[in-house]
This record gives C-alpha cells, structure tokens and sequence, in this order.
C-alpha cells in the first residue's frame, strides 16, 4: 500500500458506551453543519436536534464521562514524574479535565432543559410524520423562520449552548481515546482479520481509498472480527494480501 496515497478511516466501537459517545459526536457534527439554514433546509437542524435531545435522554451520560475524566487524569498523572515529559503540558491537559469535571457537576441535565421547550417540543412531535412539518402543521415554525436572521441565530445558539459541557467533555475524552493509539500495518488473507482487543472499547481502521472496499466488525472488549466488503457487488473477490492499518484505543 503506497503511503501517500488517500485513506479512510474507519470507527468501530467495542461496547454500549462508546457506540453511544459516537452517535453523540456524529449529531453535534451535523448540528455544527446545519445549524445557518433557511426555510427549505431548516429540517435538517431539527432532525439533528430532535435526536440529540433523544440520545440524552435516555442514557445516564453524566456518570459515564465523570469516570472517564477520572481515569484519563489518572493515566496522565502516572507520567508527571517520568524524565523529558512536557510538565507545563501535562499539567494544563489535567485542568481542563477537573474543569470539566466540575462544570458536569454543575450541570447534570446535560441540555434536558429543551425536552421543556413547548416550541421545540411541537417540532420533535411532527419529525416522525412523513411530511409532517408542513406550514398548516407547524405555523409556529413557519412564523419563526420568518424572523430576522440574527434573532434566529441567537435562539439557536442558545439551544446549543445547552450543551456545551457535554459537547466540550465529549470532545476532549474522544480525542484522548483515539490518541491512546497509534495505527499499525496489518495484512489479511480472504479479506477477513481477526484478534484480541486486549480490553479496547474503540477500533480505527484505515484503508487505502483505492481498494474501494469497507469493513464490518463483530465483536466486544475481548475479541473482535474484521471482514472487508467491495463497494461494488459486482467487484471479483481478490485472495491476494490486503494491507491496512488498525489502532485498538
């Protein structure tokens, strides 16, 4: 596989609560990208939102990231004392995780706040409707999105504030997670791999764009199966050796 040429990367959880950080993560992307709209695409932030709000609330979110903080900081303080480590680095790495400790603390409802929103609420109540937000469904929609631009835009950045201490921990644990890794080259047979996760919770596999395959994983903490597919069903299956690279984090 030609080092330079273009990859993706693929993510896979391990168990429940990374599958459910990644769907969280994957909604605050599309909030991010949704969120400047007009009328004909305004759906598309709902739909995002409507589902965040769902996400949150029925998973004990706060509890989990608190005893992720806790023990990211406690593999950073292993390494305070070990020669040439950047100290100042470490040390600024290890107060951003008690700040966002205490800013969990302070508020575990973690955006719950919107389930109470009588406007917001009538919109989640007609997303499952195919077409269900027309303007005689929705007029309170309607009417909204014919406000001035920057009203709307400080409504919805106040809603996406309500987030914000579950999207700034959410961010930093993933980032220390995927960082706990490094990839490997790897070769399989048949284009199936297989091996032990040794207690990993998240796998990243990058393959070269030009295979046009994709992999399916099966497994848990303990084990996991890695089978890759062609894009094209009508792809001939290739018995040769298929390079990719893998980090168990």
């Amino acid at each position: 596989m030609i080092q330079s040429e273009p990859k993706i990367v693929f993510e896979h959880p391990l168990n429940e609560k990374m599958r459910t950080w990644l769907r969280i993560e994957f909604l605050f992307k599309q909030l991010d990208t949704h969120k400047v709209f007009n009328s004909d695409n305004a759906l598309l932030f709902f739909h995002s939102l409507s589902e965040l709000l769902e996400i949150t609330e029925r998973n004990d979110l706060r509890s989990d990231l608190l005893k992720e903080l806790e023990q990211q900081k406690q593999k950073l303080e292993c390494w305070l004392n070990v020669e040439g480590v950047n100290i100042a680095l470490l040390t600024s790495i290890l107060d951003r995780l008690s700040m966002l400790a205490r800013e969990l603390n302070t508020n575990p409802r973690l955006g719950l706040e919107l389930k109470d929103n009588k406007f917001i609420s009538s919109i989640r109540q007609r997303l499952a409707i195919p077409g269900g937000c027309c303007c005689f469904d929705l007029p309170s929609l309607h009417f909204w999105l014919h406000l001035p631009q920057s009203e709307r835009d400080q409504q919805i950045q106040n809603w996406i504030s309500c987030f914000s201490s579950l999207h700034d921990t959410l961010t930093t644990c993933m980032q220390l997670i995927r960082q706990s890794s490094v990839f490997k080259p790897y070769a399989c047979i048949n284009n199936f791999y297989h091996d032990k996760s040794n207690q990993a919770e998240l796998l990243r596999i990058r393959i070269a764009k030009s295979y046009r395959i994709y992999p399916q994983v099966s497994g848990h903490k303990s084990r996991y199966a890695i089978r890759f597919f062609p894009f094209n069903v009508d792809m001939p299956n290739d018995d040769r050796n298929l390079e990719f690279e893998l980090a168990c984090c």
